[in-house]
């Protein structure tokens, strides 16, 4: 009996469940990186990118961030425009006038990158960094956006709901490696390493009329779709929904795996609500993909308007 307890423990030891759960670090960038996939990123691949460009039409791929937005709760929106500093003094003989605007937000609200300091594994984040060697509440010491280079690289676009022949994809409705193989073989195009990939479900459309059905659920990527492209090397993934994965999600018991699966495990970046409708509308499917994320020191996420350039 007591040999066939040994013999069940190690059978259990050395199954896909009881592996070790930090098996997913370091991190394949080295011990010490806190970059993650934008590793994968070289001025070569800029140049390339940039030769996709033949018309230098642009589409900006922000949505308008006000009071509003619908947003992930309890995140909310608060500008106060001050004249003269609060005043409304003028200054000098000549009288000069202005406005100042003073704004309480969240940064992840409205379009916004995730930092790989956003989402972690039982307080253990990207590359085996533990919460409490780099999380303050005056900002994060390492993992935070301010210290990400520019993202410039080839983004694509993966258009799902055309995929299923639908003008907006339901909520749950769970997309993975086989139907993005699908319909990227069907759009002509290829993913690979450096790659920006943005997904069109339609969803965002909900957003101008039903901010509380926007907010209730959504279609995107799943587990198995995530671990896909980060083998593949690309950079970031970004969808027109407000958490790029599915929900509810594939398994009822887990919160947000696929934003573990890409920045805790794999240091890739999420984009979240890309206003993806005139890329689709147009089957603009790769262009130059330009995002310079602004600079708040020690930020977890930000609001950002990338660029897409056909």
């Amino acid at each position: 009996m007591r040999r066939l307890i040994l013999v069940v423990c190690c059978i259990f030891a050395l199954s896909p469940l009881a592996q070790d759960d930090e098996s997913w670090h370091p991190s394949r960038y080295g011990p010490e990186d806190t970059l993650g996939a934008i590793n994968n990123l070289s001025p070569e691949l800029v140049v390339k990118a940039a030769q996709l460009v033949t018309e230098g039409k642009t589409y900006p791929l922000g949505v308008l961030t006000g009071w509003n937005t619908p947003a992930y709760p309890p995140r909310t929106f608060s500008l106060t425009v001050l004249q003269g500093a609060g005043t409304g003094a003028t200054q000098g003989t000549n009288q000069t006038s202005g406005n100042d605007d003073l704004m309480f937000t969240w940064m992840g609200i409205g379009s916004q990158i995730d930092g790989l300091g956003h989402i972690g594994i039982n307080h253990v984040y990207y590359n085996g960094i533990k919460a409490e060697d780099f999380v303050a509440t005056t900002g994060l010491t390492q993992l935070s956006v301010d210290k990400l280079p520019p993202i410039v690289s080839r983004g694509v676009l993966v258009d799902m709901a055309a995929h299923q022949d639908k003008p907006m994809l339901d909520a749950g409705n769970a997309f993975n490696s086989a139907e993005i193989k699908e319909r990227a073989e069907a759009q002509g195009i290829s993913i690979g390493m450096g790659d920006v990939v943005l997904f069109h479900t339609g969803w965002l459309n909900l957003a101008d009329t039903e901010n509380s059905a926007f907010m209730a659920g959504e279609p995107g990527l799943g587990v198995d779709g995530a671990e896909y492209l980060a083998s593949l090397g690309v950079v970031a993934v970004g969808s027109d929904t407000w958490g790029l994965e599915v929900v509810p999600h594939e398994d009822p018991e887990m919160a947000f795996p696929v934003h573990q699966e890409l920045l805790t495990k794999n240091g890739v970046y999420i984009l979240e609500n890309m206003d993806t409708r005139q890329l689709a509308k147009e089957e603009v499917w790769e262009f130059l993909f330009v995002l310079g994320q602004p600079r708040f020191e020690g930020s977890v996420q930000a609001v950002i308007n990338p660029v897409a350039i056909r």
